[in-house]
This record gives C-alpha cells, sequence and structure tokens, in this order.
C-alpha cells in the first residue's frame, strides 16, 4: 500500500498558537490542497494525524473538529483528491495519553485501521514530536519548513537522516520524482 501521513497544523493548513477554533479559522498552506491532490491521483493514500489538544482544553469541541475537517477534506476534493482518513489526539499535553504526538499511539491505530505496517511509510510533519512518533514505529519522518518547521530546525536535535523540504508541495515533488527517497 502506498501510503502517506500527514501532519495538519503548519503541514496543510497555517498554523496558530491560539489554535484553529474554527472552519473560517482554517486556511490552507498555498500548495498544500494540490500536493494531496497529486499524491491521491497517483494512487496515495492520504492519512492525517494531528493533535488537538484545544478539545481538552476547552477551546472548540468535537462538532467544530468535525467541520474543519470536512472543509478541508471537501477543499481537496474540489481540486481532485480526498483524504483517507483523519486521526487526531484530542487530549492535553498534561493527560499522558498514548496518542498524543511525540508517542507513537495515533500511528499505531492508523497502522491497525489500515491493516498494514508503517514501517518505511513516509510521515510529513512540521515539529520534532512528528519526527519522534513516526521513528517510533519505523516510519520515515520528513520535515516541511512552513508552520514550526523552521523554528524546529532551529533548535531540534532530533533531525539526523531527516529530508527537509520548503512545503508539503515540495516533498509531493520530490517523492513522486522517486527522489525523496534520496533525500
Amino acid at each position: 500500500m502506498k501510503l502517506v501521513i500527514l501532519d495538519r497544523d503548519g503541514v496543510i493548513n497555517h498554523d496558530s498558537d491560539d489554535y484553529i477554533k474554527s472552519p473560517q479559522e482554517w486556511t490552507p498552506i498555498p500548495g498544500s490542497l494540490e500536493a494531496i491532490a497529486r499524491l491521491h491521483r497517483e494512487g496515495y493514500r492520504v492519512v492525517v494525524a494531528s493533535n488537538q489538544s484545544g478539545i481538552g482544553r476547552g477551546l472548540f469541541d468535537m462538532d467544530t473538529l468535525m467541520k474543519i475537517h470536512v472543509k478541508m477534506i471537501e477543499a481537496v476534493r474540489a481540486r481532485g483528491g480526498d483524504i483517507d482518513a483523519v486521526f487526531f489526539c484530542p487530549h492535553t499535553p498534561d493527560d499522558g495519553c498514548r496518542c498524543r504526538k511525540p508517542m507513537p499511539g495515533l500511528f499505531e491505530e492508523i497502522g491497525e485501521r489500515l491493516k498494514t505496517s508503517l514501517a518505511g511509510v513516509w510521515v510529513v510533519g512540521d515539529d520534532e514530536r512528528d519526527i519522534l512518533a513516526a521513528r517510533a514505529v519505523a516510519a520515515r519522518p520528513a520535515l516541511v519548513r512552513t508552520g514550526h518547521g523552521r523554528r524546529t530546525l532551529r533548535k531540534s536535535r532530533e533531525l539526523d537522516g531527516v529530508p527537509v523540504y520548503d512545503d508539503l508541495a515540495a516533498f509531493a515533488d520530490a517523492l513522486l520524482a522517486g527522489a525523496a527517497a534520496d533525500a
């Protein structure tokens, strides 16, 4: 199975330190929706894995999160693509759950639900926690400079062997050209 796992905030859409709390606040990063559509058309299953502690913090509810995800999925479909599934952790960092990245629980759930190993599967994120969670399940992390990516580049000590791309569109270009494996 050709599979790519994407973080949401900072990879697909612009992030906010105040959280994305409504469909109106959700705005795609230029080129990200087209990148997902291209991956989909080339036979990749695209799955989103996202920490959404705004739920646990009481900043928005599950219904609002679903409306945000519907907006995202419809925007990708309007460009000829699709998102196969959205997995998220609603917990706060203090909850001690196993599904909040950098813990691997969210990715383990993806593997179980899709009945596939995540070994070697690309995981695209903008934060060190995406890299750590990917490595915990033997997936292949990639970092984008969008979102918190530039800060992660400056501060993270976990980037050995992790290819870095300007954005999701650049990652998709490299993957589809066969260059992502060489990065």
